[in-house]
């Protein structure tokens, strides 16, 4: 199965994903030339070769005339600034800074996604694409509307910062189409550590958007101090990456490099590697959870509903109780808790916190899950998440509750209008994932 899989060990961003994309294709100049020919206001598209720790890649940058809107990290103990590789794709309210050439000009322009969406689908490029490309657009909106409190159509971006998003949302959308693959393998996400200074002030990394488009997929943190993961690169894994975990067992045909701007003592890059893999799909679906019982009879509903909640608070990934029979016939409840093998310590000392049990059972077990991933359909003009799980032979999509509750709310309409709505679309969805699938076998068998 010809197998696309991104190794985010320095987190990811838009151009550096499109310059390591860049680097796979085996006619390069057909990506820049269908670029610079969109006609996007003002943009133009480079690829130029680039090295970081001595290892030789390529840099993707777009020429403007109309400056650039970046925020920076700031590095520890002083507000000094270091600038970033890509701009920041947040919504702005109308105290943002303004940079010194938009203070020339005397005002910011505004665009909202609606304006996006058009300037996306009027681009002389396949359907496909422009889908794709509008879907992890709203899946920017959608993260800013969660993130700032407000809905989806009162959210608005920058005029440069998007034209600047937009080109490297498509150009990484066109870029996947024109390598035909059939299934996209992420690694963890590196999302750095730290602090950056954007238009609303200084926020912590990963940023708030970036946090909430990473949600159900596996990241961490680390030493480095600086924002690795940027909104556009968040929402570009997410929208396109089948599984997540480790590098899959691939016959690797070609890698690509796709450096960014800032210097690292480690490597600053997306690593790309197209191959093939054997058999079906692959999903990281097995892994290690630690188990921890007790059986308690002593403490009143209303305690132990205090401790199941203070027990998720402190790092429990669930927390559940089941009515037993003890001694004497006395009934009692036995306490489960699952945590991460890591966290056992911690979890086990707020077990004898907050309960009146005087031991623990603990054991530590195998997990085998599905994968979980994250899509989202359009229901009457509100975004509503789509929860996806596949591994094992099985393929699993829901409609997030809480978007299909809030657009119940503000439409009017009834929450079970909403989810039927929801599931409908995602029928749709894939049916035009089976017809992409079909089209590409054809396409290789030719």
């Amino acid at each position: 199965m010809r197998t696309l899989f991104l190794e985010c060990n320095m987190g990811a961003a838009g151009d550096m994903l499109m310059a390591a994309l860049y680097e796979l294709l085996e006619d390069q100049d057909a990506l820049l030339k269908t670029m610079n020919a969109l006609g996007l206001p003002k943009i133009g598209f480079h690829a130029e070769g680039a090295i970081t720790c001595g290892i030789k890649g390529t840099r993707m940058r777009m020429s403007t005339d109309m400056g650039e809107e970046e925020s920076t990290d700031v590095p520890k103990g002083h507000g000094g600034h270091i600038h970033r590789h890509e701009t920041i794709n947040h919504a702005h309210d109308d105290h943002s800074e303004h940079h010194s050439h938009h203070e020339q000009q005397g005002k910011h322009v505004h665009i909202h996604l609606s304006d996006v969406k058009n300037i996306i689908e009027a681009l002389p490029l396949p359907q496909v694409v422009i889908h794709d490309a509008v879907s992890v657009y709203e899946r920017l909106a959608d993260a800013e509307s969660c993130v700032h409190g407000q809905s989806v159509e009162q959210i608005h971006f920058h005029e440069v910062g998007t034209l600047d998003a937009i080109g490297d949302v498509v150009g990484v959308c066109y870029a996947i189409h024109l390598l035909n693959v059939e299934q996209i393998a992420v690694s963890s996400v590196h999302v750095g550590s730290g602090q950056v200074q954007c238009a609303h002030g200084i926020l912590p990394v990963p940023s708030p958007a970036t946090e909430r488009l990473l949600r159900g997929i596996p990241v961490y943190g680390g030493v480095i101090s600086g924002e690795l993961c940027t909104p556009t690169g968040a929402a570009l894994l997410s929208h396109f990456a089948d599984s997540y975990g480790p590098m899959p067992a691939m016959t690797v045909e070609k890698t690509g490099y796709g450096i960014g701007k800032k210097e690292f003592p480690v490597a600053n890059c997306v690593r790309a590697f197209l191959g093939e893999v054997q058999g079906e799909r692959t999903c990281q679906t097995v892994g290690r959870i630690t188990e921890l019982c007790c059986n308690i009879d002593d403490m009143t509903p209303e305690s132990l509903g205090y401790a199941t909640q203070a027990l998720l608070d402190s790092g429990a990934l669930e927390v559940y109780t089941t009515p037993i029979q003890m001694k004497k016939g006395r009934p009692g409840i036995l306490l489960t808790v699952l945590c991460r093998p890591d966290c056992r310590r911690d979890v086990v000392e707020q077990i004898f916190r907050h309960t009146t049990t005087n031991g623990l059972r603990v054991k530590d077990c195998d997990k085998y899950f599905l994968a979980p991933g994250q899509d989202s359909v359009t229901v009457d003009g509100y975004t509503i998440r789509v929860k996806t799980a596949s591994g094992h032979g099985v393929s699993r999509k829901k409609p997030e509750y809480d978007d299909v509750a809030c657009a119940a709310k503000e439409s009017g309409r009834s929450f079970g209008d909403i989810w039927e709505l929801a599931f409908l679309e995602i029928k749709d969805m894939e049916k035009t994932q089976v017809q992409r699938r079909g089209n590409l076998q054809l396409h290789l068998r030719s």
